[in-house]
């Protein structure tokens, strides 16, 4: 008879973006391991935060952790393993103790473990690092009492050391392929196409590791595709941290994709840095966007957390993307040491100017198991000592100054991001006189004096309406009235423009001017407009 071993998580939501990756190898791993396949039934069970019957049984951690270990305990199972990450710790925590309770054994692994596994006492063992082979023999040992095959690490893995990891490590097992995962569930996927990075950035998870990129084989990443077409998945979040580490790999990749998913739209994180005209234009052949972490446009404060970052090989390489038209956004993180408000500001303003698509503004977590984890004395950060880890202050960044970036993070997703103003959002900055970060300051000030409901919006078309208030506020203030017909115009017909492209659905718009020249050169300057296109009021059809 096989015991039952439940694989579980608690997700943000249920989304290509939030699916149980990690538990899902772990249990494909006990699938396949020649200790567990005929020892165990794996289940793979996750939950998510945005689930109905979740919200409304999760009053509190308690109540979360209860809901969990009695929805777990309908399936009797003799073991149950835990996927931690900072935003779902506290809650499988209480899970697990529940279980107990009812005499189930319990293991967890994940990030938030191997960053710390020494505070998981709650369950009966922990597993750090890349599951997939530790997994088996962890269970194989608590199910039987038995020592597991002569390589594996005896006893209990708390305080084991990490293994240096070569490329036969990587799995060659898919739970993709083996049915463990379906992505048709979630509308989508993620997907490794390599482990590791070639940088140890301090914030990251990756800083203590070697600098090694180990890449899965071409046949299985081939499979996958094919899975994806035959399913017709229509989007995919490529894991690697860095996807064009190897440039040579990474143009490959895309033409592989081109051949067998040209429909699909795919996900990459960059660096900038490595982008060349080459890359740029290799894109172009395959639906994507790309996510390219900034974090600061200071090369010092780059430096100091472990960052290479050369401002000018930064902007020939998104340069090389504006040219090629490849969707793109930045990140920026707020809090970092050596840095300060003034000097975030700096780099929103420079990420502002590179057009991006979106721009996310995150404050600093000093994650635990990091290298910045271990120096935060040194670098003077006071920071959350639970999930998420987020900075208090600094000696450069006081409680007030977290809290007007945070302000400014919030400013820039409604109004930049939720607003979809790259278009035209560097125009109205000119016009006006005044830097993206300071638009995004007053926008702040403006915003959080609308309604409630109205600051919660997430309606394109609502959303608008506010930026355009706002706008005709500014221009007032101004005394740039001269210009503010051109600029509604600019907005109106790019937010028309764009959700078509979201729903298919057309819309007339009334203009002020000839739809030729807003959807033009002429736009980039209202000054050059005004003076250079006469006034023509009309109706179009988008």
């Amino acid at each position: 008879m096989k015991f039952k071993v439940i694989f579980t998580t608690l997700l943000i939501e249920k989304s290509p973006q939030a699916l149980p990756l990690g538990a899902a190898c772990c249990a494909s791993a006990v699938k396949h391991h020649q200790l567990t396949k005929d020892l165990c039934d794996v289940e793979l069970l996750a939950f998510n935060k945005e689930d109905d019957e979740y919200k409304t049984a999760a009053g509190t951690v308690q109540a979360a952790g209860k809901y969990i270990a009695a929805r777990l305990l309908k399936s009797s199972p003799k073991l149950v393993a835990f996927s931690m990450f900072v935003w779902n710790r506290l809650v499988l925590e209480a899970a697990a103790e529940e279980l107990h309770k009812a005499g189930v054994l319990t293991i967890a692994g994940g990030p938030e473990v191997t960053a710390h596994p020494e505070v998981f006492t709650v369950f009966d063992n922990v597993t750090t690092g890349e599951g997939e082979n530790k997994v088996p023999q962890v269970i194989y040992q608590l199910l039987t009492g038995k020592e597991g095959l002569p390589a594996a690490q005896p006893g209990n893995f708390r305080n084991q050391p990490e293994e240096k990891n070569t490329q036969s490590d990587l799995p060659e097992f898919s739970p993709y392929l083996d049915g463990t995962l379906d992505p048709a569930e979630y509308e989508g996927a993620l997907w490794e196409l390599a482990r590791g990075c070639p940088f140890k950035c301090s914030y990251c998870y990756e800083s203590k590791g070697e600098k090694l990129v180990r890449q899965f084989p071409m046949d299985r990443i081939e499979k996958e595709l094919d899975l994806f077409a035959k399913k017709k998945i229509p989007q995919v979040f490529v894991l690697d941290p860095t996807y064009n580490a190897s440039k040579d790999r990474a143009i490959k990749l895309i033409n592989l994709i081109a051949k067998k998913t040209p429909d699909t739209f795919y996900y990459f994180e960059a660096r900038a840095e490595f982008i060349d005209r080459q890359l740029a234009k290799a894109f172009t052949k395959i639906p994507c966007a790309l996510q390219i972490g900034l974090q600061s446009a200071n090369e010092d404060v780059c430096r100091l957390v472990n960052r290479p970052f050369n401002r000018k090989k930064f902007q020939q390489g998104i340069a090389a993307l504006n040219e090629e038209g490849v969707t793109f956004g930045l990140d920026v993180i707020f809090g970092l040491p050596g840095d300060s408000l003034r000097g975030y500001k700096d780099s929103i303003d420079f990420a502002i100017n590179q057009y991006p698509n979106n721009l996310e503004l995150f404050c600093l977590s000093v994650l635990p198991g990091t290298n910045l984890f271990d120096r935060a004395e040194e670098l003077h950060l006071n920071y959350q000592k639970e999930p998420p880890y987020h900075i208090i202050n600094t000696d450069r960044w006081s409680k007030t100054d977290i809290e007007a970036a945070s302000h400014l993070a919030k400013s820039c997703n409604f109004f930049y991001n939720d607003g979809r103003a790259v278009p035209w959002f560097n125009t109205i900055c000119q016009a006006l006189h005044t830097k993206p970060s300071q638009f995004f300051g007053a926008f702040y000030d403006y915003l959080i004096k609308l309604p409630a409901e109205k600051q919660a919006s997430c309606n394109h078309k609502e959303i608008e309406e506010i930026q355009k208030d706002f706008i005709k506020e500014q221009f007032s203030q101004k005394k740039l009235t001269r210009l503010l017909n051109a600029a509604l115009d600019i907005i109106t017909f790019n937010g028309a423009l764009s959700r078509k492209t979201d729903t298919g659905k057309s819309e007339v718009i009334n203009l002020h001017y000839p739809v030729e020249y807003i959807d033009s050169e002429y736009a980039f300057n209202l000054e050059f407009f005004i003076n250079n296109v006469k006034m023509k009021f009309g109706r179009i059809t988008t």
